[in-house]
């Protein structure tokens, strides 16, 4: 059973009420197996709405209890239950779960842990000594519904947030927050296995340990070969399962830490430090070992895209452990922009209220189409065949070919039109989606984007315009990646290919939170196959209501 519910917490020297599950923030883990269905009982408890989506879990056939909110369901109102299904299949690994419905996801998220098939032989790493789990997060003084009502009224970009936190907890860098920083005990010669989520609100963020190397081995609940790196790069929506072996010297300390990398030009963002402690188990000296001063890593620099996609571009796949080939033989192609853009000021607006650049509105859009988010759910209207809710047709090119990376664009660029626009997709078809950034209102920047409802290979990335005579022979089509996630390169392009085998409605968006909020994204409708294994069911009973 799970409520949700406000509870009181303190960080940064001041106390706020903030919407919880069981009042644990970050909330409590899920621990299921690779191929389990299980329910979780949601009761809101809180004042306001509330979903909650089943991140990375691909949901076959049951995007009923997927979760975003007037995509696939309406909120879960105050004083209202839903009983969730969740289908796990070939996910493997580190997941996690969040609020889907305005900015709850701040402090309404935590970790899923997927271990192997109960009778299987284990992971194809040795086993690690213990689980710990490691969430990103960010923190406001202020109520967090308050920074997303006022920007959206303001028009304008949010508040940074005061505070990134590791566990819930900022870190011995912040004030008032020495005593709460995590603190991780190891034994000396053992292996840990870190399960790193970031549940950051708008940023990526490279994190590395003092003096220890990591080792990926999945990758949104998909394994990967094993990659020794000293730092890893993990977007807003992502998860790592990464080892740790404890192997320095016990009588010292050592930090590990996050800060963000943010490539656009002028775009602000929370430019702050989180740290955690890792502390050896030490009989002879532990009174010494407390106090010691721990050693800090080294992070690249917040603007380091080099070093970013370094780490970004070297993880591969595990053909021989994932449970999907990559298709070659496509069948449906899909060039989609994914832009900042502005709108004017609406007439009889304040200009004040109107504060992005030249007395605008910020907006975002995928091909031009800012998505306007219906009064009641897309999959709804989908299986009742209810007229007006959405329309067909999201256009598989943009409609307007230009410079895309350009540093000089011209203005009527920026405005792009509103809509509710979907994608039908025929069971089994061969999908490439290839996401294009621009560089419209000078706001070049790498967007983390994620699709429902299935896992991906990423094929391919690049800097500059996508060339389709040139950059698909370069495409990894060997070990390609499996994610839920992929980082689309600031001022570049990313491809990624899937087959639409699971059938219904699929949200697919950036997960940086205030793109969501401006409209850059669209859906995915994949039709019924033949077979009755091949078609969405009815809706479970307790579906809630608008």
């Amino acid at each position: 059973m799970s409520q949700v519910r406000e509870a009181r917490y303190t960080r940064l020297c001041s106390t706020k009420n903030i919407l919880t599950v069981n009042g644990r923030f970050p909330g409590p883990a899920i621990k299921v197996h690779k191929g389990d269905t299980i329910y979780v009982n949601v009761h809101n408890r809180g004042k306001h709405n509330i979903t909650i989506h089943w991140h990375g879990v691909k949901q076959p056939r049951n995007p009923w209890t997927d979760g975003p909110q007037y995509i696939t369901q309406c909120p879960i109102q105050p004083g209202r239950s839903f009983r969730q299904k969740i289908v796990f299949s070939t996910e493997e690994g580190t997941l996690w779960w969040h609020a889907h419905s305005d900015w709850a996801r701040a402090t309404v998220h935590g970790p899923i842990y997927i271990y192997p098939y109960k009778n299987s032989s284990g992971y194809p790493f040795p086993k690690p000594y213990a689980d710990v789990p490691i969430i990103f997060g960010e923190w406001w003084k202020s109520d967090v519904n308050k920074v997303l009502t006022q920007f959206i009224e303001g028009g304008g970009a949010p508040n940074n947030s005061d505070a990134i936190t590791i566990n819930g907890q900022p870190g011995d860098l912040y004030n008032c927050s020495k005593s709460g920083t995590f603190k991780l005990n190891v034994e000396h010669g053992k292996t840990y296995h870190l399960r790193i989520i970031n549940a950051a609100m708008n940023l990526i963020l490279f994190f590395s340990v003092s003096k220890h190397n990591l080792t990926l081995v999945a990758h949104d609940a998909m394994f990967t070969k094993p990659l020794t790196t000293s730092y890893i790069c993990i977007a807003p929506g992502q998860t790592m399962d990464v080892l740790l072996h404890a192997n320095q010297n016990p009588n010292n300390r050592y930090y590990m830490a996050a800060s963000p990398y943010s490539s656009g030009v002028g775009v602000s963002f929370d430019n702050s430090t989180t740290t955690a402690i890792i502390q050896y188990n030490n009989n002879n000296n532990q009174n010494q070992n407390q106090n010691s001063t721990p050693s800090f890593p080294f992070l690249p620099r917040y603007n380091d895209t080099k070093s970013a996609f370094d780490f970004i571009r070297s993880i591969r796949g595990f053909p021989k452990e994932n449970p999907f080939t990559c298709p070659t033989d496509i069948k449906t192609n899909i060039l989609t922009t994914i832009s900042i853009n502005t709108f004017p000021c609406p007439r009889g607006r304040s200009p004040s209220s109107c504060q992005a650049p030249n007395t605008t509105i910020f907006a975002a859009s995928m091909n031009n189409i800012s998505f306007v988010t219906p009064k009641t759910d897309i999959l709804e209207a989908y299986y009742y065949h209810i007229n007006g809710i959405y329309r067909k047709g999201f256009p598989s090119f943009p409609p307007y070919v230009f410079n895309f990376t350009g540093d000089y664009l011209p203005l009527e660029l920026n405005i792009p039109k509103k809509g509710t626009k979907v994608k039908v997709l025929k069971y089994g078809s061969t999908v490439e989606v290839v996401f294009q950034g621009t560089n419209l209102v000078g706001a070049g920047i790498d967007h983390p984007m994620h699709l429902h409802g299935f896992s991906f290979h990423v094929v391919g990335y690049g800097f500059g315009n996508y060339n389709k005579s040139k950059d698909p022979k370069n495409y990894n089509l060997v070990d390609p990646p499996l994610q839920n996630v992929v980082v689309v390169p600031v001022k570049g392009w990313a491809a990624i290919r899937f087959r639409a085998t699971n059938p219904g409605v699929w949200f697919m968006h950036c997960h940086l939170e205030r793109h969501l909020s401006w409209g850059m994204e669209t859906v995915f409708i994949v039709k019924n196959g033949k077979a009755s294994n091949e078609t969405l069911p009815p809706p479970p009973p307790d579906m809630p209501p608008c």
